[in-house]
């Protein structure tokens, strides 16, 4: 039997990258595969999964690891024990195929990680979630315009953010020791996938601009986020039939993710218009003006699908991002998005899914949400739910994970 191990810091189908590797391990199964799912024990509990689960440190190394980044800089050079015992695990287990999601997260030593898969000599699949296995330190550098990566990283202006340094700036260095490592694979012995076409030009003028390449768009659960009736929705929050709602959704918001842009939105709105904004946490919540809904977290994806489903439109006005699922779930949904021109978010946007902004546009934001308005949601229903069928569906995107499987097994 054929075994695919991948490896992801958590688990949790309440994170995107959770739930695709989830949901190709599962997939992996009904097709015969062994599947296992390597995770951070540190920072994930053992949930639920159909796949053989493999824990990886525990909750002292993540925390070491997290003073290693907090104070020198350097992410993904600590667990350097944990690492090795995970690579004794692989080499009991022998999987066929390795799929890599991340191993950013407090939890792996990539250098020695690395070492190890260019002597292990089986495939290894690289899929692309973010920007951080090719830059000296951030995992997004839209929102600052910046460009170092493409040469050079060094006096990285993204210090503080995620993974925080609080003393050293070690983005040269870091930079130096990634492409070391990550070219350690000779060019036939890694395949990255970008989930996005916006990713794949960036990666083009990256050190591993020269390893073979697949764009394999992020798929959703059409059957869950699917149009559905939204009077439950305006019963619990209290918004009359005649409100025209503009959502927003995030994990955690910020003004890369458009929190600002909400913010100035609130004070141009109409009488019959509201704004609702899930994932807002207490501190968020209280610099929001009086109407702004905010939504602290759904109790469930069905509840997430009847906040789409009662929305008018979806804004996203992300500066920066990949291939965000939000907008395949709205669409899904039956709801229409606009987006700012940002990475891949336009990428799923289309005249009958929406409207794309430029960066910075608020009241193009605005005016744009107010067209679908005028025009009639039910315009946008039918489309855009045809166009989640034909393009979304978890199972026609996660079946080309198993065709790259098969092709690079059989090379």
């Amino acid at each position: 039997m054929k075994k695919l191990l991948q490896i992801n810091p958590v688990v949790r189908i309440s994170t995107s990258t959770g739930r695709i590797m989830q949901e190709i391990g599962e997939l992996a199964i009904e097709r015969g595969w062994e599947s296992y799912i390597a995770y951070s024990k540190g920072r994930d509990g053992i949930k639920p999964c159909k796949s053989k689960l493999v824990p990886v440190g525990n909750k002292w190394s993540v925390r070491w690891h997290g003073i290693m980044t907090r104070l020198f800089d350097r992410h993904g050079l600590a667990s350097t024990r944990a690492t090795k015992a995970f690579i004794r695990q692989i080499e009991r287990i022998q999987p066929d195929i390795i799929h890599i999601h991340n191993i950013h997260g407090y939890f792996l030593n990539y250098k020695v990680l690395f070492d190890f898969l260019a002597r292990y000599g089986k495939p290894v699949i690289w899929t692309v979630h973010d920007c951080w296995l090719y830059t000296g330190h951030c995992y997004y550098y839209s929102y600052q315009r910046c460009s170092k990566w493409e040469q050079h990283c060094q006096q990285c202006p993204q210090k503080r953010k995620f993974p925080s340094s609080y003393l050293f700036d070690r983005s040269s260095r870091n930079f130096d020791d990634k492409r070391l490592a990550f070219n350690a694979l000779l060019p036939n012995g890694m395949h990255i996938v970008p989930v996005s076409d916006w990713m794949r030009g960036e990666m083009s003028r990256s050190f591993l601009k020269d390893y073979p390449y697949q764009v394999i768009h992020n798929g959703i659960d059409t059957a869950l986020f699917a149009p559905c009736d939204p009077v439950e929705i305006r019963t619990r929050y209290h918004i009359p039939a005649d409100k025209k709602i503009y959502l927003g959704v995030a994990s955690i918001w910020s003004d890369e993710k458009g929190l600002a842009e909400f913010k100035r939105m609130a004070t141009q709105l109409s009488e019959d218009e509201v704004i609702v904004m899930v994932g807002v946490s207490e501190v968020i919540k209280k610099q929001l003006p009086d109407n702004i809904i905010s939504i602290a977290r759904t109790e469930n994806i069905k509840q997430l699908a009847a906040l789409y489903s009662a929305a008018t439109a979806f804004i996203n006005p992300t500066w920066q991002d990949n291939y965000p699922t939000v907008n395949l779930e709205a669409i899904s949904c039956g709801t229409p998005v606009v987006t700012y021109r940002t990475g891949g978010s336009i990428e799923s946007i289309t005249p009958d899914t929406g409207s794309i902004v430029e960066q910075g546009d608020v009241e193009g934001l605005l005016r744009a949400a107010r067209d679908i308005k005028q025009r009639g949601k039910s315009y946008f229903t039918e489309r855009c739910r045809d166009y989640a069928l034909a393009y979304f569906k978890k199972e026609d995107r996660y079946q080309e994970y198993l065709e790259l499987y098969e092709k690079l097994l059989n090379e």
